[in-house]
């Protein structure tokens, strides 16, 4: 980014100074225009651009609060480089707080996208044309999905080696191994070269203060480690590793109530939690098939047989 003008969705992007535009996506059926605000903050000194992203599904409020803190508290002002934010990616399921858009496509599994495709296709074609080629840096904030409760974690391909050095400065409290899956953000962001974090914590439809905290304090250490802004690099403790892992599935239908808590090393025989009837006749207790550290609770209250428990590590 040297002196060649950045330009953005067909605009230049003056140094030194905050410009907010509009990706426009669609019209609603009442013929309302549905913009997504797309914050830049550029230096006047040449350096990384960074992305900022939340809200792919609609429903995932803790990175849309992440991204809304790190604006308030100015971290994305930066001495040297950009710094883009999209707080609400997907602004259709943010309206109506659902996980898919309209047209009840997973947004995260349509990229890279199609100019003539669905609704989501042609959003993912946009967003992909035009603001991914211009970015160096990624960080994609997630929550789990319904009920479940994600600890806070970075997710990285154990192949990408500048991905896993970014995630360890992010310095969460667990950093996930998982492989990109086909059509997502992730996974497309990576074929064009760029680096991407995946942030993954607590659930939908919350806004968690100690995961905010989590996504906030990553975030600047990442700024800081690329020279974008002040500060010293936050080290609290050494992440945990998970390089493979297992669900836990319910052996009964009941109502679920939970023991261990999120994030705990759990022993091989220790109760983690119990499945109960409403009529007082059974108690089903779950138990550790082995050692490992639980990084996802399914919070629901009413559990139906077969369904995922709990997510724990095969510590290695």
């Amino acid at each position: 980014m040297s002196n060649k003008p950045f330009v953005l969705l067909g605009k230049e992007i003056p140094k030194g100074k905050k410009t907010v535009l509009d990706l426009e996506v669609a019209k609603l059926h009442t013929r309302t225009t549905v913009k997504v605000p797309v914050i830049i903050e550029r230096s006047k000194n040449s350096g990384p651009v960074v992305l900022l992203l939340a809200g792919i599904h609609g429903d995932e409020t803790n990175g849309v609060g992440i991204i809304r803190e790190i604006i308030n508290l100015g971290i994305n002002k930066p001495k040297k480089g950009t710094i883009i934010c999209i707080p609400v990616f997907n602004i259709f399921g943010y309206l109506i707080q659902t996980r898919e858009f309209p047209d009840g496509r997973d947004l995260n599994r349509m990229f890279p996208g199609t100019l003539n495709g669905s609704l989501a296709s042609q959003f993912a074609y946009q967003f992909t044309k035009e603001i991914a080629p211009f970015v160096d840096y990624v960080i994609d904030y997630h929550t789990g999905g319904g009920e479940r409760d994600n600890i806070a974690q970075i997710r990285c391909n154990k192949d990408d080696k500048k991905g896993f050095e970014l995630a360890k400065i992010f310095n969460p409290p667990m950093i996930v191994f998982s492989n990109n899956i086909g059509k997502s953000l992730r996974d497309t962001l990576h074929k064009m070269g760029k680096t991407i974090l995946l942030f993954e914590g607590g659930k939908s439809r919350e806004l968690k203060p100690t995961i905010i905290n989590e996504g906030v304090n990553g975030t600047k250490n990442i700024l800081i480690h690329l020279g974008l802004i002040d500060g010293e690099i936050s080290v609290r403790e050494t992440p945990v590793l998970v390089h493979k892992a297992k669900w836990l599935r319910a052996s009964h239908s009941g109502m679920f109530k939970v023991i261990v808590q999120n994030g705990t090393l759990v022993k091989k025989k220790e109760v983690l939690g119990v499945i109960q009837d409403p009529f007082g006749e059974f108690n089903k207790k779950i138990y550790a098939p082995f050692d490992g550290h639980i990084f996802c609770i399914n919070k629901t209250p009413i559990v139906n047989k077969g369904d995922a428990l709990f997510h724990l590590s095969l510590e290695e």
